[in-house]
């Protein structure tokens, strides 16, 4: 028998589980961004073949996957060794995010990413995978953030699911982008990265702002959108 409750139930979760998968996905992506990361890659694998840009690439790209899933698999251990609760860390999370955002909005990495100096010292190492190109500067204070707020909301292992998912697709993503960095850098050109990094950044405040309201919702200081 046909039962529309249930089926206005069923599009309901499901309504739910899209929203926070894309919620999981843009948050991360923004956050990791490998687009700003572009010019200071090219620095560091200025000379290198395209071999060896690719296999810098794999290795910075698997270096956040793991990085970021180790927080994603430890994050409800982490909060309930310190002792932080979800509220406080949503409100911290928000002004980190804020800090970065803005930064992005001037089409800048910002110092919790990329500290000045970091790329010229990266480029006179053998191999610069791991750090500074995967830690921290993809894999940074930012997403690893982002990751911490998203387990501490998530309730289902589904929604678990997806946060580890969105670290894998973003981590794909980076290395299509830093593996043909060459090809993407000519394509998007100079002004076309610094937009792209805007509009990441006007989105990324956007998200910020969500957070902190929602800290200070859980809290109980404003009512819940």
């Amino acid at each position: 028998m046909f039962d529309p409750h249930s089926v206005s139930l069923s599009g309901l979760q499901h309504s739910v589980y899209v929203r926070f998968s894309l919620l999981a996905l843009s948050s991360i992506f923004f956050l990791v961004d490998p687009f700003a990361a572009l010019p200071t890659f090219l620095a560091v694998t200025a000379g290198a073949d395209k071999a060896k840009r690719r296999r810098m690439a794999g290795k910075a790209s698997l270096t956040a996957l793991l990085f970021l899933s180790a927080f994603a698999v430890g994050g409800q251990y982490i909060f309930k060794m310190f002792g932080i609760t979800l509220p406080a860390f949503e409100i911290a999370g928000g002004i980190i995010l804020l800090l970065i955002g803005l930064d992005m909005l001037q089409a800048k990495r910002s110092a919790t990413q990329e500290v000045s100096g970091e790329a010229e010292e990266a480029a006179s190492k053998e191999d610069a995978g791991i750090v500074p190109l995967g830690i921290p500067m993809l894999a940074g204070p930012g997403s690893i953030t982002s990751v911490m707020v998203l387990v501490g909301q998530a309730q289902t292992s589904w929604q678990m699911g997806a946060i580890l998912a969105a670290i894998a697709v973003t981590a794909g993503i980076c290395y299509l982008v830093l593996g043909n960095s060459d090809r993407v850098a000519r394509a998007l050109g100079d002004t076309g990265i610094r937009i792209l990094v805007r509009i990441m950044g006007l989105l990324l405040v956007a998200l910020a702002v969500q957070y902190f309201v929602n800290g200070m919702a859980d809290l109980g200081v404003v009512s819940k959108p």
